[in-house]
């Protein structure tokens, strides 16, 4: 649910912009692959398909239209009340009701908008209209218009189009940041007590802590609100009694707890969450929390790939969409307002992966329109898909190696 959130955003960000723009979308689409379920609403055909693994807008001019009308095809036209072609249909002529039918002689169904057909030695021409349809084998396709194409519009337009996408993840992460404040509070700065949070299923602690108590003293030592000296203490202590006075329900009670062994990291546990004392944060104290937030989570995100970049990683430092739905339902797990603050980590990281500059992403996209600014002409569109195509076949299979690797180590876990 987190994903299909977060990349709908983002692919809403692109649709909105390049509606405003005046461009033709073929499909909005979540998730590569195989359709698994979709329907039209006006001239866009919205899909779910198999592959969680992003998601697409699919413009009018950035890719060769699939279906092609020229000259010499025999095909049947439809009329609408205003004599404008309405519909092209390419096959199956015999079946087609209420239409004229002959050969092509010559059309423009991009500028000027119309067909030249020779019927029976007579050639009529007719106007088409702009949101005229091609069917072929059982599919139409809406004819894209150069007024209604990517490439028709101004640098500015076209760059909009292809940031929205990033921006709107910004701007979901930094409602959600803002979101996480006001459920969590902001931490107290000289907390009076310590208290339990969780306590976890099989552990040392089950039975005889609770959430909500209070601890007030381990082997005699005061814990105040210092909840880094409880930890330390038990941490020292392991396969070691310790005495705990706590306080439930307003009554203090005395407990015993022998705190495990934790062989990888050689210390105490007890299966125990100790949540910092928050107090309720106002919308302003929301906001400028928040963007803290949002900054120091940009700074992780970023010397991340710095790593790896630099090759300072191992192969079990990445994570797909496997170790992703891993991830979130562990927070999901502990609790709504870890959730939102994961999804606004989900968020910020789409965002900012997807404006690199690497082929297939949208930076790339917009390091060739910054070329077509700059040198006053568009690259080579031939060119330009080549190079997306090689970037988006070498993420697949980086995912593909990530994802992989994910599910061995779930089996091996």
């Amino acid at each position: 649910m987190v994903f299909f959130v977060l990349v709908s955003i983002h692919e809403w960000g692109h649709f909105y912009f390049a509606k405003r723009a005046g461009i033709l979308v073929r499909e909005f689409a979540i998730g590569f692959g195989p359709k698994i379920f979709s329907y039209k609403r006006g001239e866009t055909r919205y899909t779910l398909r198999l592959l969680p693994i992003g998601g697409f807008v699919r413009m009018a001019g950035e890719d060769p239209e699939v279906v092609e009308v020229q000259p010499g095809q025999t095909v049947a036209l439809r009329l609408n009340k205003q004599d404008q072609v309405s519909h092209i249909f390419m096959d199956q002529l015999d079946q087609r009701n209420n239409t004229v039918q002959g050969v092509i002689e010559k059309l423009d169904i991009e500028h000027a908008l119309y067909v030249k057909l020779d019927i029976e030695g007579e050639v009529q021409k007719y106007n088409v209209h702009p949101e005229a349809v091609i069917v072929s084998k059982l599919k139409e396709t809406q004819i894209a218009p150069h007024n209604r194409q990517f490439g028709s519009k101004t640098v500015g337009q076209r760059a909009l189009a292809i940031f929205a996408g990033p921006l709107m993840n910004f701007i979901l992460a930094f409602v959600f940041f803002c979101t996480y404040i006001l459920m969590a509070g902001i931490p107290v700065e000289q907390p009076q007590y310590v208290k339990i949070g969780t306590v976890e299923n099989n552990s040392v602690a089950k039975g005889i802590l609770t959430p909500g108590d209070v601890v007030k003293s381990v082997n005699g030592v005061a814990i105040g609100g210092d909840r880094t000296k409880l930890i330390e203490l038990i941490n020292k202590s392991p396969n070691k009694p310790m005495d705990w006075i706590i306080i439930r329900n307003g009554q203090e009670q005395k407990v015993e707890i022998t705190p495990a062994l934790n062989k990888q990291d050689n210390i105490g546990r007890v299966g125990i969450t100790v949540p910092v004392i928050t107090r309720n944060a106002g919308f302003g104290e929301a906001v400028q929390n928040g963007a803290h937030i949002m900054k120091d989570a940009t700074v992780l995100i970023f010397d991340g790939f710095k790593k790896l970049v630099f090759g300072q990683f191992k192969m079990d430092d990445l994570g797909g969409p496997v170790r992703t739905f891993e991830v979130t339902g562990q927070f999901a797990k502990a609790g709504l307002p870890q959730l939102i603050y994961w999804a606004g980590i989900l968020s910020l990281y789409l965002g900012i992966f997807n404006l690199l500059p690497f082929p297939a992403l949208d930076g790339s996209r917009l390091v060739f329109l910054g070329f077509e600014a700059v040198r006053g002409r568009p690259v080579d569109p031939n060119r330009e898909s080549m190079v997306h195509f090689i970037g988006f076949a070498m993420l697949m299979l980086l995912m593909l190696a990530v994802t992989y690797n994910d599910i061995l180590r779930l089996f091996k876990s």
